[in-house]
């Protein structure tokens, strides 16, 4: 083979090499902006805080059987739950304590995953009385319309009388108009160093 041959073979050899290797790159930055998007879409959350809180007072009146004796304004970190329980033993429950306990327990389960079929789980128990009293709201009870009938007729049962029912009532309401929803989502499908966007809106 000449010399003006081998160099002309040699020179075609980089350009086939030098393509390739362009064109991989270029591939594998279109795999890994393809794969930030799809996670970025992955991390759309929503987020809900409350303006106001509330501080409730449950008593076990008798073993397993639970009643709202007192509910007052608080704010937000300072909102939970004092249970007494018929033993004497006192128990100081954290929004987030409280919630686990309702996400749990199988009646208040059944009710926030499957509204329908809770009437025959119900009870008196200590997670139906954090849920149907004014601390529900916080912990994860819905404020839609369509389930108002539930929280009259199952919380007005939690209550040790009608007339704090009727009390507490304005202030379930108040924690319920101060919850306000955070969607925060990728922007154009980036977040990170990108930018991301949100939005809030109130129940």
């Amino acid at each position: 083979m000449t010399p003006t041959r081998r160099h002309a073979v040699l020179r075609r050899v980089k350009d086939i090499t030098l393509s390739t290797t362009l064109s991989l790159a270029l591939l594998g930055g279109a795999v890994m902006l393809q794969s930030c998007g799809n996670n970025n879409s992955e991390e759309e959350r929503t987020e809900t805080r409350f303006g106001k809180g509330v501080r409730t007072y449950i008593t076990e009146t008798a073993p397993g059987n639970f009643k709202i004796t007192d509910e007052v304004q608080a704010e937000p970190g300072q909102a939970g739950a004092i249970v007494s329980y018929f033993d004497g033993h006192r128990d100081t429950l954290s929004v987030e304590a409280a919630k686990r306990l309702v996400e749990t327990d199988q009646s208040t389960n059944t009710y926030l995953h499957n509204p329908g079929a809770y009437q025959s789980h119900h009870h008196n128990g200590l997670a139906n009385a954090l849920l149907w009293g004014s601390l529900g709201y916080m912990l994860g009870r819905s404020t839609a319309p369509q389930y108002r009938d539930d929280a009259r007729r199952y919380g007005s049962g939690i209550y040790a009388n009608s007339e704090l029912y009727n009390r507490s009532t304005r202030v379930g309401e108040t924690v319920r108009t101060s919850r306000v929803t955070r969607t925060v989502r990728p922007s154009g499908g980036r977040s990170g160093f990108f930018g991301g966007r949100s939005r809030s809106f109130s129940s």
